[in-house]
C-alpha cells in the first residue's frame, strides 16, 4: 500500500468513514482486494455511488490507459471486503458490468459525478464499472460449537452454489431463445460468482484439511470417516479446477460443458457436505466455538 493510500485508510477508519483533502464530502470506500499472483490484499480507497441500493466503482485511474491494479486482481479474485462509512467490513463479490447495463449506470454515474466522463474521455480504454454485490446470508449468524459452525457454512456453500446455478439457468434461458445463438460464450456476472464461489469452497476444505488430523487423534472413531473425506476434497478439488479453468475466457466458454461440469460439481459436493454433516455433527456439537 503506497503512503498515501495508507494515510487515507487510516483516516477512514479512525473517522467511521470520514476523511480529509481531496475526498473530504466525497461518497468514499475502502475495496480490499487480493492480488491476482501473489494473493497478497490490498486496500484501495475509492469513491463509490450508490443507485438504487446497489452500489458501484469506476476503474478510473484517473484517465489513464490502463486498468487500475484493483481491478485486475478482482478479476481473479472475486471475492472481496468492502467497508462502507459507519458500517463493518463485509464481504462482497465484485461484478463488473457488460453491455447495456454498464452504459446506463456509467451515465447516471457521470450525471451525478462529471469527473468520470472527462476520465473517460482521456482514455482510449472504457472504463469498467464495478459493482459490490453482497451475497445473501444463509443460516444462522451465531454459532456455539463447532457442529453449529459447520452447518452454517455448508448452508452458505449451498445457498451460494444454487444462487450461481439460478444465475447460469437464466441467462442460457434468455441466450437460447436467441437464433443467431451460437451456444458458446456466459457473462461476467456467472464468472465472479462462480470464482467466487470456487473460491470459499478451496479455502473452507484447506482449512479442514489442517484441523482433521487433530481431530482424527483426539476422536479416534472418526480417523476412517476423516480419511474418506480428505479424499473426497481431492475429487470436488479437481472438479473445481475444471469449472474454473472453463471460465479463463467467458466470451469463447462452452455453456454446454459449463452446465455438465457445474451439476457434476453439485452432485459431489452434496454427497460429500451429507456424509460430513452426519459423521462430524455428533462429535464436534460438544465442542464449543469459538474455542476456549
Amino acid at each position: 500500500m503506497s503512503s498515501w493510500n495508507e494515510a487515507v485508510v487510516t483516516e477512514f477508519r479512525a473517522n467511521g468513514g470520514r476523511v480529509g483533502g481531496r475526498f473530504a464530502g466525497g461518497d468514499l470506500l475502502l475495496l480490499t482486494t487480493k492480488g491476482e499472483r501473489s494473493g497478497h490484499e490490498y486496500t484501495n480507497p475509492l469513491g463509490f455511488v450508490r443507485i438504487d441500493d446497489r452500489v458501484f466503482v469506476v476503474g478510473s485511474a484517473g484517465g489513464a490507459p490502463e486498468h487500475p491494479a484493483w481491478y485486475r486482481h478482482l478479476l481473479a479474485h472475486p471475492m472481496v471486503t468492502v467497508e462502507l462509512p459507519g458500517e463493518d467490513p463485509r464481504e462482497s463479490v465484485a461484478v463488473p458490468l457488460e453491455g447495456g447495463e454498464r452504459d446506463r449506470v456509467f451515465q447516471e454515474i457521470v450525471r451525478r459525478l462529471p469527473g468520470y466522463g472527462e476520465y473517460q474521455e482521456q482514455t482510449e480504454r472504457l472504463l469498467p464499472v464495478v459493482e459490490l454485490q453482497h451475497p445473501p446470508a444463509f443460516g444462522p449468524d451465531e454459532a456455539d460449537n463447532l457442529a453449529d459452525k459447520l452447518v452454517q457454512v455448508h448452508t452458505w456453500l449451498r445457498g451460494q452454489l444454487a444462487n450461481v446455478r439460478v444465475e447460469a439457468e437464466r441467462y442460457l434461458a434468455g441466450r437460447d431463445a436467441s437464433a443467431t445463438d451460437s451456444g458458446v460464450g456466459l457473462n461476467l456476472q456467472i464468472r465472479q460468482h462462480c470464482l467466487a464461489f470456487c473460491e470459499s469452497l478451496h479455502f473452507h476444505h484447506t482449512g479442514e484439511d489442517t484441523m482433521f488430523p487433530g481431530l482424527a487423534e483426539g476422536f479416534p472413531h472418526l480417523r476412517e470417516p476423516i480419511e474418506r473425506l480428505v479424499e473426497e476434497h481431492r475429487v470436488v478439488d479437481r472438479v473445481r479446477g475444471e469449472l474454473e479453468a472453463l471460465l479463463a475466457d467467458v466470451a469463447t466458454a462452452d455453456r454446454a460443458r459449463f452446465m455438465a461440469e457445474l451439476d457434476r460439481l453439485t452432485e459431489e459436493l452434496q454427497a460429500h457436505l451429507d456424509f460430513e454433516e452426519d459423521t462430524l455433527i455428533p462429535t464436534l456439537s460438544s465442542i464449543p466455538f469459538p474455542p476456549r
